[in-house]
């Protein structure tokens, strides 16, 4: 027999990515195209399915050319993708709406409805109502009703293309349960929908896709999937999971206590679990399952932690960006030097993350701010307190974790994204939470996650986690400084004083907001 291959294809929001490896982890070729976003009306942010399937078969035929892999030594492929976003489906897989991106706020209004059932949305789902499939089906629901009338089921951008290339039904239509807790109507623990949720709000269980296992075997590639992606026709597609478990699993997050930080767009902070507890206190972690059997983990992210450094980049620095193009340098590691030599606390400079408001709790009207501003501050202290708040705020829900299983011994940090590559920015997150932090030897933890899938939905893999622990290793570990933390905790108390006191503030400015776009 010759050598095996798997693929994986990662469905982002900036960008699709495809790699191919083979069974020893090793990546052989990638691929990346870029996603196009629309922006219909303010706050509507949107993607064509036709776009999200054509960037996966690019990419799959793009990796395909430059590996020079024979189609026929592709054992199997499975797609992650983005998760809190919702597509949709006809009877015979035509879109009748594009896909209603998570960063689309138009559900807003919807979030309040499902919060009569809150409590219980908790308790079964997994997490609170957020901008997520839940409110987004009631939108379509209760804005479009034509429309929604015309969907068979609704899906995951993952499920889409999976069961496209699988030449699916509507009525095949799945979902695989590591999405579940971005539903609202699901009960998570048990993997099913819940008849009692989908009651309340009137959401026929019929709209919902099956709930498969991540590494079922969904289809097989068509022959017009072959032509268009160079795969050899009836190669197995396996269901595939969300891009955060995907991501997980190709770090080698598979102990409890590890605690996963995904350093891009959003700041990702997850902790692995085993055991499904949820936040009902809180009302900000989401629980969410691993691929692998008895592992959960606990989540909460912001929504925009490195794009703020862009702003930062682009808005306040334009000098700095400009000369250092010139020069040859790079933008991030020059602000890194300078805000390495402040002290911690950024000379009582402290700053709220959330320009785009805050997701996890949902509390949409919070935005940035800077607090203790003084002549003395250079854009250094602007840059290192952006670092900071970031890291705060990995401290509140790190806390709650705490809360939520007291018994839990926090072991490493593994971080992952643009960001990791800040030793500044991770020793300042590993003093604040007080926990080393680690690198990998790797980046293409998604795509690595999702081969692992499809090669232990075919055979190739016995063991998930063994697989995802043999093929990535740490290349460096931060240490906490124990007299850093305790200078920290002082500034993570006011950071919790400064959230709770400006809510109001922001209630009322964004009423303002309102006010006169009427």
């Amino acid at each position: 027999m010759g050598k095996v291959y798997l693929l994986g294809v990662d469905l982002g929001t900036t960008g699709t990515k495809a790699a191919i490896f083979d069974e020893c982890g090793t990546l052989v070729a990638d691929a990346y195209e870029e996603s196009k976003l629309f922006y219909p009306k303010p706050g509507w942010v949107t993607q064509d399915p036709e776009d999200i399937y054509g960037s996966a078969t690019r990419t799959i035929r793009e990796c395909l050319d430059k590996s020079q892999v024979d189609p026929a030594s592709i054992a199997a492929l499975s797609f992650d993708g983005q998760m809190a976003g919702i597509g949709s489906v006809d009877s015979e897989w035509g879109t009748p709406t594009p896909y209603d991106s998570w960063l689309d706020t138009r559900c807003r209004a919807y979030i309040d409805l499902l919060r009569t059932k809150e409590d219980l949305i908790i308790a079964l789902t997994g997490g609170p109502p957020s901008i997520s499939h839940g409110a987004k089906i009631l939108w379509w629901k209760h804005e479009q009703p034509e429309t929604f009338r015309r969907i068979a089921k609704f899906v995951v951008p993952g499920g889409y293309v999976a069961g496209r290339i699988a030449g699916l039904k509507g009525e095949e239509a799945f979902i695989d349960y590591t999405y579940l807790h971005f539903s609202c109507f699901s009960d998570t623990a048990n993997r099913t929908w819940s008849t009692e949720l989908l009651e309340s709000f009137d959401v026929p269980i019929e709209k919902m896709p099956r709930i498969v296992n991540p590494w079922e075997i969904i289809g097989r590639v068509t022959k017009e999937a072959a032509q268009a992606t160079g795969l050899l026709e009836g190669t197995p597609v396996a269901a595939g999971c969300g891009d955060q478990a995907a991501g997980m699993l190709g770090a080698g997050m598979v102990k409890p206590g590890m605690i996963f930080d995904v350093a891009g767009t959003a700041s990702v902070f997850a902790a692995c679990i085993d055991r499904f507890a949820t936040d009902r206190a809180n009302r900000t972690l989401f629980t969410a399952h691993l691929p692998l059997e008895g592992l959960y983990y606990v989540l909460a992210y912001i929504n925009g932690g490195g794009l703020n450094l862009r702003w930062f980049r682009d808005e306040i620095a334009k000098h700095e960006k400009r000369e250092s193009a010139e020069k040859g340098v790079g933008f991030y590691a020059s602000f890194d030097r300078e805000a390495a030599q402040i002290p911690p606390g950024s000379d009582s400079l402290i700053f709220l993350p959330h320009l785009g408001g805050r997701v996890c709790p949902s509390e949409p009207s919070l935005r940035g701010v800077y607090f203790g501003l003084h002549w003395s501050h250079s854009k250094a202290h602007l840059y290192r307190a952006m670092l900071e708040g970031v890291a705060f705020e990995y401290a509140v829900y790190q806390e709650i974790v705490k809360q939520l299983l007291p018994e839990l011994e926090f072991i490493e940090t593994r971080v992952i994204g643009g960001g990791a590559g800040s030793p500044v920015w991770n020793q300042i997150k590993a003093d604040v939470l007080n926990v080393p932090y680690l690198t990998l030897n790797r980046q293409e933890f998604a795509v690595l996650g999702s081969a692992i899938l499809a090669g232990f939905a075919v055979g190739v893999f016995e063991d998930m986690a063994k697989t995802a622990q043999s093929f990535v290793s740490p290349v460096e570990r931060i240490e906490p400084r124990p007299e850093f933390h305790q200078r920290y905790l002082p500034y993570i108390a006011l950071y919790k004083r400064l959230l709770n006191s400006s809510k109001p503030l922001f209630d009322d400015l964004a009423a303002f907001v309102e006010t006169e776009s009427t």
